[in-house]
């Protein structure tokens, strides 16, 4: 079996229906055939890993968002039953998490302004696949880290609201720890501003040969 890094899909040759296939590479009937990637990005629709992206981009960090929400709510409620005290100061875990929710937003607005309606004959323009791909990867980046940054905000909103109501000398000391961890949306959406600096609008070529949309030959 050869190293290089190709996808194998299993669907026999003579049930294509089709002569001439240069992105498949063809081999014993029912062995299956080779998948070229490169080929598949060159067929994609910018605008499909555009908002692909903004999609994951919300998505992520409203669940981030909720996660820590839910984390951390039950624990203050739980811990309210027996300390009352501790249900006002430690709101402000739940305004830690529900920050990150709005960093999704913010970035999905950002993002969402580099959409622009273009014919399909304009459209597939290196410009635009450059759009595309920065706008995919810095949503799933800015999602990620606030995925991860709502729930390490909430476990450690939790912790405070617990030991707060233990000791309530505690509670600071905590706090700082969870400050620390809510920094970390802070830095995907640096990260994600900082991966679409360079990426201009969706736009027609202006003096560049726009390369001709090819359709798969499996969509019918």
């Amino acid at each position: 079996m050869s190293l290089c890094l190709q996808l194998v899909i299993m669907i026999p040759w003579k049930q294509t229906g089709f002569t001439s296939q240069p992105h498949l590479i063809p081999d014993s009937p029912g062995s299956g055939e080779a998948f070229n990637v490169g080929r598949f990005l060159e067929e994609s629709n910018p605008y499909a890993w555009g908002a692909t992206g903004i999609g994951l981009c919300i998505g992520l960090s409203v669940l981030g968002a909720g996660w820590g929400i839910f984390v951390t709510g039950a624990s203050i409620l739980g811990g309210g039953v027996r300390a009352p005290r501790i249900t006002t100061k430690n709101l402000i875990s739940i305004i830690f998490c529900e920050v990150v929710a709005i960093y999704g937003v913010i970035i999905g607005i950002v993002y969402s302004s580099k959409l622009a309606p273009l014919a399909s004959a304009e459209l597939y323009t290196p410009g635009n696949y450059f759009t595309g791909f920065a706008l995919f990867w810095g949503g799933l980046t800015v999602g990620a880290c606030n995925l991860l940054c709502g729930v390490c905000v909430g476990i450690t909103g939790s912790t405070a609201a617990l030991a707060d109501a233990a000791d309530p000398d505690l509670f600071v000391k905590i706090l700082v720890v969870e400050v620390f961890g809510s920094i970390l949306g802070l830095f995907g959406l640096i990260v994600g501003l900082l991966m679409v600096g360079n990426a201009g609008d969706f736009a027609a070529a202006t003096g560049t040969t726009v390369a001709q949309a090819v359709a798969s030959p499996f969509v019918h």
